[in-house]
């Protein structure tokens, strides 16, 4: 397995990242809602560019992971394993005590891979999705509403 490295994108240089930010959510107007907050990473391995990730930080002592993505020949490869292992070191030793994380309903894929690196299901917004247009389907299902997932950090 190949080292990641994480390097904050500094927020005059974020636009650069959109099409990345964009593989996480689709709705652009969403993303630029929230892509100057927080801090974004870009994620590296061997000096090149291969994904993005983006926390904020919605209440005391909690960090958010907001978007993370990755460039299509790298997804499946354990990288976003890693970088879910650093950011919880990360954001331990800055004295945070938990990770949150939300996707949609229909995200397969995603749920079971917070799963897998040890976020929780802590709770369901009912018809988050509704008013995005046009709809997001994947594996068939309508994302209607948001799953929010916690970690602990301690």
């Amino acid at each position: 397995m190949q080292a990641i490295k994480l390097s904050t994108v500094p927020f005059e240089s974020r636009n650069n990242y959109l099409e990345l930010l964009l593989m996480a959510d689709e709705n652009i107007d969403m993303v630029k809602s929230y892509m100057n907050e927080g801090e974004l990473y870009l994620i590296q391995t061997n000096h090149q560019d291969i994904g993005i990730a983006l926390f904020t930080f919605p209440e005391h002592r909690t960090v958010e992971l907001k978007n993370f993505a990755f460039a299509q020949d790298f997804r499946g490869k354990g990288f976003g394993k890693q970088t879910i292992q650093e950011a919880r070191q990360l954001f331990k030793t800055r004295g945070y005590q938990k990770m949150i994380v939300a996707t949609a309903n229909s995200s397969i894929a995603n749920i079971a891979f917070y799963q897998k690196v040890g976020f929780r299901l802590t709770h369901v917004e009912l018809d988050f999705f509704n008013h995005y247009h046009p709809p997001i389907y994947e594996y068939g299902i309508k994302a209607q509403d948001k799953l929010i997932f916690q970690m602990p950090l301690n």
